[in-house]
């Protein structure tokens, strides 16, 4: 077995350990979870596979891929959470093996299991994997596709070109022109960079066409079938409104300040973020000495940094902003991680990687007495009392895990070894961590979503013929609908006089607590 493979399996078991525990676990979240959900099994319930439809209605909000593949799972599996959440882990999976290959070929095992631990054990990579939503599909195309065309500039050779428009053609099946603009916005400055410093093998136009050519046989066919089936104004919804609409505009009230996406790299690159600082400096330092550690080190951290900065600054002039959208440049965040690791191992430790290393016991410390002053603002202390323990657990896990990297990382000539399995103990603590959140804690959670139970309820009286229906101004209306059947009427009130019995949910008097209401449908006296 080639080493490449080798730390393929090695990266893909450790994403599956982080992301399959407790993937069953509960409901699904409202509103996408269960909207994307509801897509997917829809395509069950109208045997349509070309127009993707939500409350029976055509719906041109994203491409099918993810729907494809979730409605496949339903059908084997049930409509159920992890059904349609096992795409989304299965690509995470694939994320970390893939990570690990394609950066083991280009600079050493070790190189590649740091930045394969170093993705699939932060935060954000941790939640995408076990939410039934499709970016970890486009992430995961997206990945490739600059994998691919990184070798293609590397090797000449235009098959590793292809292969990264047949990944991209994928991508966009999964959510639109997102996936090529951010490829091309990572492969060509880092091409042109690339160039500055050493021969780059630009593909030839054979390679071009044979690449557009395999990316169009996998796009155009469901486009022209959507359009065939329902007209042209669908796609133009599709990539105009909901596409291009989102950077020129804000959808759906999600807006932020340009600043909007720092936060988010500090939170979803947990608990590896303390490390950025350094392994960013090292970076530069490095590439100003250029082939101290091969070409190939070089190569890598120039894509590595193009992949933080050009994206970042991408998304950040975005009218709509969602923290998700980010996700698409971690696997940079971690390639550059995962370099300088191995960097401090080659020198036998490193007192600046120690003490950040150190520095993530503070930060889960500000975190603990944020979440503590949250509860009190917004009155959860009973259900904050209800997960102390676990929660407790999570970060005596983590701070034992900094601390111990921390000593490990210290420079000892004693103990050279210690420097290589630094990393591995505070990415075991997270993978800890994260578990116990997934199997204990998120399912305390289901007393907080009141639509699951009550649509039970529904289900078990639900006669042919009877209608669902719920007040507008409250949430959940995407859960009901995927928890019962479609048709779910939006109404501004209760029904008067309904022609047929009818199941409302609307307020019930106390904040955050629905009621049901079960209409008899009998006729209305005068």
């Amino acid at each position: 077995m080639s080493k490449p493979t080798r730390a393929a399996l090695i990266g893909a078991a450790i994403a599956a350990l982080i992301t399959l525990p407790g993937l069953a676990a509960g409901t699904l979240w409202d509103n996408s979870e269960t909207a994307y959900g509801e897509v997917a099994r829809e395509i069950l319930l109208t045997h349509d596979w070309v127009v993707m439809h939500f409350n029976l209605q055509p719906w041109f909000v994203q491409p099918p891929l993810y729907f494809w593949v979730g409605a496949i799972f339903a059908k084997l599996l049930g409509a159920e959470t992890l059904s349609l959440r096992l795409p989304a882990a299965l690509a995470t999976i694939a994320m970390g093996g893939m990570t690990a290959y394609a950066v083991t070929r280009q600079a050493g095992s070790r190189a590649g299991i740091f930045a394969s631990v170093i993705l699939s054990t932060s935060l954000m990579q941790a939640v995408i994997g076990r939410l039934a939503i499709m970016d970890a599909l486009l992430d995961l195309a997206v990945a490739l596709t600059i994998f691919w065309w990184f070798r293609a500039l590397q090797t000449g050779q235009d098959r590793y070109f292809v292969y990264g428009w047949i990944a991209v053609g994928f991508g966009f099946l999964a959510k639109g022109p997102v996936a090529p603009a951010v490829a091309l916005m990572v492969i060509v400055p880092y091409a042109w960079w690339n160039w500055r410093s050493e021969p780059t093998h630009i593909p030839s136009w054979r390679g071009w066409l044979t690449g557009l050519l395999a990316f169009f046989v996998i796009v155009a066919p469901w486009f022209i079938a959507l359009a065939h089936a329902v007209g042209g104004s669908a796609v133009q919804t599709m990539i105009g409104h909901y596409t291009f609409g989102r950077y020129t505009g804000v959808i759906e009230n999600q807006s932020g300040p340009v600043w909007y996406y720092l936060p988010v790299i500090i939170l979803g690159f947990f608990p590896w973020i303390a490390f950025l600082p350094v392994a960013i400096v090292w970076a530069i330092g490095f590439l100003q000495r250029p082939r101290n550690g091969g070409p190939d080190t070089d190569r890598l951290l120039r894509l590595a940094i193009v992949w933080i900065v050009v994206p970042l600054i991408f998304f950040s002039f975005a009218k709509t902003k969602l923290p998700n959208y980010l996700a698409l440049e971690f696997p940079g965040f971690a390639l550059l991680t995962g370099l300088y690791f191995d960097a401090v191992g080659r020198k036998g430790g490193s007192r600046a990687a120690a003490i950040s290393a150190a520095c993530v016991p503070v930060f889960i410390g500000g975190l603990a007495i944020a979440i503590v002053l949250f509860s009190r603002h917004n009155k959860l202390a009973p259900s904050l009392h209800a997960v102390f323990a676990d929660l407790s657990v999570m970060g005596i896990a983590i701070f034992i895990g900094a601390i111990v990297t921390a000593v490990m990382l210290a420079r000892n000539a004693a103990r050279p070894l210690l420097v290589d399995y630094a990393p591995y103990a505070l990415g075991v603590a997270m993978l800890f961590a994260v578990d116990t959140l997934a199997l204990f804690i998120i399912p305390q959670a289901e007393m907080f979503k009141p639509i699951p139970p009550l649509a039970r309820i529904i289900d078990a009286r639900l006669q042919p013929g009877d209608a669902i229906a719920i007040q507008g101004s409250l949430a959940g209306s995407n859960a009901l609908l995927f928890y019962t059947r479609p048709p779910v009427l939006t109404l501004p009130q209760a029904p008067t006089c309904p022609k047929t019995r009818t199941f409302f949910i609307g307020p019930s008097g106390h904040p955050g607590k629905p009621a049901l209401f079960a209409y008899s449908g009998l006729p209305c006296k005068h």
